[in-house]
């Protein structure tokens, strides 16, 4: 059994939505109607409605061919050229590799971090947007941080990310919060999600809600690549920039479906009980948390088992045939991830895993 925090288990009708016979996206008409259901249903997901203008909440939703990272990537590829001025707001690994993203593409990153067991460093923010010479011009934060299962603040940063003047772009990672966690889509120029997480769909599509503000700026700027690239998916009436991952969007579209299908309000519910539970019997175990309860996602779990978490996730699979997922980084062999995201999201399979957890600690 599949409780890893991406990817996450593929439920059986996105499995047989997937073992239908292929679509050739280059000539096919009916796969431009999937792509557009996609789009729709995405942006239902996103909370946004790609009808009306940017000022009003609306975004253009994109789903590009790729694993969740390329997502992060591109948004820095399409925003950022050589003199670009970043403020990468970070806790943790994937905050800190937009700063990474940002000087691979010429810009000049400034990193305000804490460390990955401590809250966003929303006073250090506040210090260098007011900063003497200040002129960012985006701003990227996490608001999920996986290895951690840290939910972030992300309405308290971009509070005062919209206080700044000028005002700077956004870019948040919501990879692992996206389908289940309410995002605020609405405030951020450029949303970032991925097909394996939270929507229970195979690893393969970065999608994201792009603002016009977003749009504007990727246009003044020279492209450094087709592939790492939004710009060529804001219209597609006349054909896709490349083969499409027809399978991966077929996957996609049924996955959002059954999560439609159940309602937006239902699976957060499902995910918050999911994730109570979970943390409830790793109590009774004597395990703590990484964060505290109040920063943890409902989405994920990282139990601290100093140095035995390489050993407790091999026991696991040999014994229990349940797959988690220890630490990245420095806390790898500190570290065991429960995934409670997407269709594992259910507090039966909790109560499995935990029970197997007890046999081996």
């Amino acid at each position: 059994m599949l409780m890893t925090p991406g990817p996450t288990a593929v439920p059986e009708p996105v499995r047989d939505a997937m073992s239908r016979e292929l679509i050739n996206p280059d000539v096919d008409p009916r796969f431009r109607e999937i792509y557009d259901r996609l789009t729709d249903r995405l942006a239902t997901v996103y909370g946004v409605d790609s009808g009306v203008p940017a000022a009003d909440g609306g975004r253009d939703v994109v789903a590009l061919g790729g694993e969740g990272i390329l997502g992060l990537e591109a948004a820095v590829a399409s925003l950022v050229e050589p003199g670009t001025e970043v403020l990468c707001l970070s806790n943790g690994l994937y905050g800190e590799g937009f700063a990474d993203f940002v000087e691979s593409y010429g810009g000049e990153a400034t990193l305000v971090a804490a460390d990955h067991d401590e809250p966003l460093p929303l006073d250090a923010l506040d210090d260098a947007l007011a900063a003497d010479g200040a002129d960012f011009d985006l701003v990227t934060m996490v608001h999920c941080e996986t290895p951690t299962g840290t939910l972030n603040d992300v309405r308290s940063a971009l509070d005062r990310v919209e206080a700044a003047d000028p005002e700077p772009l956004t870019v948040v990672d919501a990879v692992s919060s996206l389908g289940g966690v309410e995002v605020p889509t609405e405030r951020i120029d450029v949303c970032l999600g991925a097909s394996q997480k939270c929507f229970s769909a195979p690893p393969g599509l970065a999608t994201a809600a792009v603002s016009d503000r977003a749009w504007a700026a990727m246009e003044a700027r020279d492209p450094h690549s087709l592939y790492a690239n939004f710009l060529p998916f804001r219209d597609v009436s006349d054909g896709f920039p490349y083969t499409h991952l027809t399978t991966e969007v077929v996957a996609l579209d049924a996955a959002l479906g059954l999560l439609l299908d159940e309602g937006l309000d239902a699976v957060r519910e499902r995910h918050a009980a999911a994730a109570a539970r979970c943390r409830e019997r790793g109590a009774e175990l004597g395990l703590e948390t990484l964060p505290d309860a109040e920063r943890s996602s409902p989405t994920v779990t990282a139990f601290e088992v100093p140095g035995r978490a390489e050993g407790l996730q091999k026991r696991l699979r040999e014994e229990h045939d349940i797959i988690l997922a220890t630490g990245l980084g420095e806390g790898a062999e500190d570290v065991l991830r429960v995934g409670h995201m997407g269709h594992s999201a259910r507090v039966e399979r909790v109560e499995q895993t935990m029970d197997a957890l007890a046999d081996v600690l």
